[in-house]
């Protein structure tokens, strides 16, 4: 199997940065993860990350910012981006007063423009989806189907997240198999199995990781990024835990 790397989405370990940034990521370093995924810099300039990752052997895989900033901040977002050496800008989430089948349109101008503005200074943008962007309308498209339909495929590509698609009723497999070259990125999570449905460790829910791993090379996955929006217990246990299941799938 092609070796794809892991890497951690930090706001999982919000509590924890915001009381040591930079102890966090030593200690996700020292659990195996290879890179991080970023929601927040710590307050620090691109450059002294930058040497913090690098001294760690950490990759800055991806970083969510939010709609606003990509449509007001665009310059400086770019420019951070290519100073801690990211790969990925992502858009992750839309404010309900945005969801309209008009706002979706709009959106999808707002992507190619920042998309192909993204392409042209060496980044890729992608789409980061929840559970309501699969909600099907009248004609029954969901609105992640038409963003990814209706945009450019080389400036917008997605981040596929394993759980708002199986609590949607969704089978993850199938839209990596679809949208294959379109999902660079993946986040996995777990869910449980009682009525909650709520996050779990990697390997201690009903998602069926297993075959989705078994998928990543076929639909050119590039990184495989844990995250646990909530965590029962300590967040640092959850994503070491989460990470050594994942090894043990990766390794069959």
């Amino acid at each position: 199997m092609t070796h794809i790397p892991i890497a951690l989405q930090l706001y999982t370990l919000r509590k924890e940065t915001e009381q040591d940034f930079i102890g966090t990521l030593e200690k996700v370093a020292a659990l195996g993860y290879e890179g991080v995924e970023f929601a927040g810099y710590g307050g620090l300039e691109a450059s002294e990350l930058k040497r913090v990752l690098d001294r760690l052997e950490l990759k800055a895989v991806s970083s969510h910012v939010s709609i606003e900033e990509l449509e007001e901040n665009l310059d400086q977002v770019i420019e951070y981006q290519q100073g801690i050496g990211s790969t990925y800008i992502v858009c992750p989430y839309l404010p309900p007063e945005r969801r309209t089948e008009d706002d979706y349109r709009q959106l999808i101008s707002l992507l190619n423009h920042v998309g192909k503005r993204c392409a042209n200074e060496g980044l890729t943008l992608l789409y980061h989806h929840h559970d309501f962007e699969l909600v099907r309308f009248p004609d029954g498209r969901t609105p992640l189907e038409m963003i990814l339909n209706e945009t450019n495929p080389e400036w917008v590509k997605a981040e596929f997240d394993v759980y708002w698609l199986t609590i949607s009723g969704e089978r993850p497999v199938e839209w990596l198999t679809k949208y294959q070259g379109r999902t660079p990125v993946v986040h996995l999570k777990d869910m449980t199995v009682d009525d909650r449905k709520t996050f779990a460790k990697l390997g201690t829910g009903g998602v069926d990781l297993d075959a989705i791993v078994q998928q990543g090379s076929s639909s050119t996955i590039k990184w495989w990024i844990v995250e646990q929006d909530k965590c029962e217990g300590s967040a640092l246990e959850s994503v070491g835990e989460s990470i050594r299941y994942l090894k043990t799938l990766l390794e069959k």
